[in-house]
């Protein structure tokens, strides 16, 4: 396993800076091992829902877990408001950062992840691939 530790910046996007830098290490199996931070929004997408949902902030960011790949990010993570009222889903973009994300991602170094279609879900689900020799 390979650690990454990445600071976003006041204004990046979450889920487009993760994004970029997966591409830019070449992480093709990663998951993210914690992340604290603030945001000014997110745009959480809750359960059996197709729309996102845009929280206004500022936001606590309280966890954050997820799959990433070449292919694709999971995430969901979970904020709270400034009464400490927490909210959680699944992350979209328009999560912007206020004054920080602190994040820490393992590079699985054996593995490819990859989203593929799954007939029964109807959304590009993970599969799991050993790197090849």
């Amino acid at each position: 396993m390979q650690t990454h530790a990445v600071r976003l910046v006041p204004g990046d996007d979450l889920r487009l800076a993760l994004r970029d830098f997966v591409q830019q290490q070449q992480i093709q199996a990663g998951v993210i091992l914690s992340a604290i931070g603030s945001l000014t929004q997110a745009n959480l997408r809750f359960a059996a829902r197709s729309q996102t949902t845009t929280l206004p902030g500022p936001l606590e960011l309280i966890s954050l877990d997820g799959t990433l790949s070449p292919d694709g990010l999971h995430l969901h993570g979970t904020v709270a408001d400034e009464h400490g009222h927490p909210m959680a889903g699944h992350i979209g973009q328009g999560c912007i950062v206020r004054t920080t994300a602190e994040i820490a991602i393992a590079s699985l170094p054996h593995l490819i992840f990859r989203r593929i279609a799954d007939p029964k879900t109807g959304y590009p689900e993970l599969s799991v691939e050993p790197l090849p020799d």
